[in-house]
């Protein structure tokens, strides 16, 4: 058993190891606005990747025709009334599919004008997302309506600029989510209108032929069925989001 004694030499000698530890091993914190070399790209890069995973779901939604795409097809699914066909991962699937088709020009700008630099060490972190942000609030200020944008405005106390441009980030997300809330709800209550009357017709006429234990439901969902693909809907549906941006 060791004794008290041992325990009380030992404890100088760990604080001793400690402590003539150089000061130049300890890891120093990379300077923010240092540009990007070669030699410390790595952490950088270890950074921003696991900053975009992080972020990426609500950043998708947040600054991207997601909501409107995701919304339509939420409509369009329950006016035919198939209840889960398509299956939730198909219709994410087909808008994160159409979300990268529309954001393309915008990607190209981004990359243009703010990674190449940054990976080539001409600009700093900070500046790259100054940069990278222009062409987002770009689209999105293409879109968001004046009424919402006047809305954060007021709510956040942000003097009145003298163009959409010279907003905030934190006012101009918002009011373009809102936007395409609105939007997407219009189409997706256009979508509905037809099925609709498919409803109320086939219900009018099983009640006036006495099928009362028959759901009209069973007999109007499959005559939407075959209306949706004799038109082909998804072709029309698919052709009106694209053109309404």
């Amino acid at each position: 058993m060791v004794s008290v004694q041992m325990l009380l030499f030992r404890v100088p000698a760990h604080l001793a190891f400690w402590i003539a530890v150089p000061s130049a091993a300890v890891p120093v914190l990379p300077d923010l606005g240092a540009k990007l070399h070669p030699g410390d790209s790595t952490p950088w890069t270890i950074l921003f990747v696991l900053t975009a995973i992080t972020l990426l779901p609500s950043l998708i939604m947040a600054v991207t025709p997601m909501v409107r795409l995701m919304v339509v097809f939420h409509f369009l699914r329950q006016a035919l009334g198939t209840q889960t066909a398509p299956s939730n991962p198909t219709l994410l699937g087909l808008g994160l599919v159409m979300t990268w088709f529309l954001m393309q020009p915008v990607l190209v700008s981004v990359e243009q004008q703010a990674v190449t630099p940054y990976r080539n060490g001409e600009i700093t972190g900070w500046e790259a997302i100054d940069r990278g942000s222009v062409p987002i609030k770009t689209f999105m200020l293409r879109y968001a309506r004046e009424k919402d944008l006047a809305l954060f405005t007021a709510a956040g106390q942000i003097p009145r600029p003298a163009k959409p441009e010279d907003l905030p980030l934190r006012a101009v997300i918002p009011a373009y989510m809102l936007s395409e809330l609105k939007a997407g709800f219009v189409i997706g209550a256009v979508l509905y209108l037809p099925f609709l009357l498919i409803d109320m017709v086939t219900a009018a006429i099983t009640t006036s032929i006495g099928m009362f234990q028959l759901p009209p439901v069973v007999v109007s969902t499959p005559l939407k069925i075959l209306l949706f693909v004799m038109v082909d809907g998804w072709n029309l549906v698919t052709g009106s989001l694209l053109k309404s941006f």
